[in-house]
């Protein structure tokens, strides 16, 4: 049985086995409760709209509109801010990762995920966290290598003193907040509230977006 304070989840995968099953391993401890479930982008959207969840698991490949673009309407709606979107899928190409945090994606997980690890992957996006592990950072640093070879931008780090731009670069390389503090000799405390306060400098919307820009504005670059 859930919980009156259960985390609210909206599946969205276009296959209905993939969906019956999702259901009954998120909301197995009693925390995660899926309160709706739709087949495709569009229709997706509408259930977000309408039901207003914590966390959406949205497939990348599915008709009429696919999760990369359902996401970015997500992000998108003011109406919507607060609502976390998990990337489900069975795809694991570089630019896949690349462009689901580039949509917001909070997080990217392969559906052969343990159910232990989908239900913490669920909590973390819910309590506002990004889900970036190291692999993932990975795949985003060679998707940005990958692309156009043309002068790193860094007008958004304009105004940013020299001990964000320490933590944006240890952001960027996949550094957990106790592993800053660490390497910069800082408390925990500290390191969050630098963290908090880049997320409002940059206007990003949580840490995977830092990640990006990071690797897109060539404070962290492949290799270093």
């Amino acid at each position: 049985m859930s919980r009156p304070d259960a985390i609210r989840v909206v599946i969205v995968d276009d296959q209905e086995l993939v969906r019956a099953g999702l259901r009954p391993l998120a909301e197995r401890d009693g925390d995660i409760l899926v309160i709706g479930e739709a087949a495709d982008g569009r229709s997706g959207l509408s259930r977000v709209r309408e039901l207003r969840p914590d966390v959406v698991l949205m497939d990348i490949r599915m008709p009429v509109m696919d999760g990369l673009e359902a996401t970015r309407a997500i992000v998108a709606d003011a109406a919507l801010d607060g609502i976390r979107v998990l990337i489900l899928t069975t795809f694991d190409e570089d630019d896949h990762v690349y462009e689901a945090v580039r949509a917001g994606a909070s997080g990217y997980l392969l559906k052969d995920v343990s159910p232990d690890d989908l239900r913490a992957a669920i909590r973390t996006v819910a309590a506002g966290d990004a889900l970036l592990s190291p692999t993932i950072t990975a795949k985003v640093m060679r998707a940005v290598a990958a692309g156009p070879a043309s002068p790193p931008d860094q007008t958004p780090l304009e105004g940013l003193s020299d001990r964000e731009r320490e933590v944006l670069t240890l952001i960027g390389r996949g550094n957990t907040n106790d592993e800053i503090a660490a390497a910069l000799f800082l408390s925990p405390a500290t390191a969050r509230t630098y963290v908090s306060r880049l997320l409002g400098k940059l206007s990003a919307r949580d840490r995977a977006a830092l990640v990006v820009l990071a690797y897109e504005t060539g404070l962290v670059a492949p290799g270093r």
